[in-house]
């Protein structure tokens, strides 16, 4: 069974002692003054909300002491319903603000980040993706809806239009490792990547494409290093589920580290690293770690695929490998 919440409980409170007030009051005059309960009830509310019409009035001490308790008590009662909506709007408009004033602050703390703009069915993948990854990122969506489903997920987030220029110089474009664009129209994220690399021409940058004629070739010249068409990549891999199921069952595996338990992962060797200048027998990868480099990318885009033993590894490059989970989080440390 459904618990109250706490606002529900309040409400009850009120409207219960509220009634209790009136029931009394009303008790209290039929006994003091011979009222009906009628006549007693109409004295008590016009008593409760201060009124006073003077058509019925107490006639014995007892029933004017009566009735001086009845103001006090109603009146004490009012203040205290106004101070408790008070505090319930104070406290909610306290919380947002400084929930608000929290998040920009994180914001502005945010270094090699990504912008996630829009946060649609594609938006909410990516951002779960990153989230599962620690990779740091925001989103930025002006849909109310959506921004309250972001403050319940504890995500960063920013509301506005991706494509102004103050929107993404506040979610620190400047400072930003890469900006994705996936709202829905093609136009809009035409505009997002635009604006996006006019502001950062170092950027990385993302965008969503709708597969219709010439889209992708705008949206290149817009500034967009690399164009996704969801559509065609859903209809590429139904049909490689129907030409190579079992390829694609073993990639699916690999890069979601599911029931082998294995993991597909990119990790850059840095300038300090061990493995710098090492071949991959010198840097014993496979012994200590039994993971695979299945490629091996240098920092000017030449890519290694399947290296041999005698492949030497370089500062800046970047290792695709395959392995296990755990494995590959130690070789990381190493990197």
């Amino acid at each position: 069974m459904m618990q109250p919440t706490e606002s529900l409980r309040k409400i009850l409170f009120i409207a219960a002692t509220f009634i209790s007030l009136v029931l009394f009051g009303t008790a209290g005059y039929m006994y003091l003054e011979s009222m009906d309960f009628w006549t007693g009830l109409y004295l008590t509310i016009i008593t409760v909300f201060t009124v006073g019409y003077g058509d019925f009035v107490p006639i014995h001490l007892s029933g004017r002491i009566f009735t001086i308790f009845l103001v006090l008590t109603s009146v004490s009662f009012v203040f205290y319903i106004f101070s408790k909506i008070t505090e319930t709007m104070v406290k909610g408009e306290l919380q947002g603000l400084f929930k608000r004033r929290k998040m920009h602050k994180e914001i502005a703390r945010l270094r090699d980040h990504y912008i996630i703009c829009g946060f649609g069915r594609i938006g909410k993948d990516i951002c779960r993706i990153l989230q599962d990854h620690r990779r740091p990122f925001l989103v930025i969506e002006k849909d109310v809806e959506e921004i309250k489903i972001l403050g319940e997920m504890g995500y960063l987030w920013l509301q506005g239009e991706a494509a102004d220029d103050e929107i993404l110089e506040a979610a620190g474009i400047d400072r930003a490792k890469g900006l994705v664009t996936a709202v829905a129209s093609d136009a809009d994220n035409l505009y997002i990547t635009l604006t996006a690399r006019g502001l950062n021409p170092d950027l990385f940058i993302m965008a969503r494409s709708s597969g219709g004629k010439g889209v992708q070739t705008k949206l290149k010249r817009a500034g967009a290093t690399k164009v996704i068409s969801p559509y065609s990549i859903g209809a590429r891999r139904m049909a490689h589920l129907i030409v190579r199921p079992t390829v694609s069952d073993f990639i699916d595996l690999t890069m979601r580290a599911g029931e082998l338990e294995l993991m597909m992962e990119e990790l850059r060797v840095g300038p300090d690293s061990r493995l710098v200048d090492k071949n991959l027998i010198e840097s014993e990868i496979r012994k200590k770690y039994d993971v695979i480099v299945v490629t091996i990318k240098h920092e000017d885009g030449t890519m290694l695929f399947n290296p041999k033993p005698s492949s030497v590894i370089r500062s800046g490059d970047i290792l695709i490998v395959l392995g296990a989970t755990e494995q590959i989080l130690g070789l990381a440390k190493e990197m």
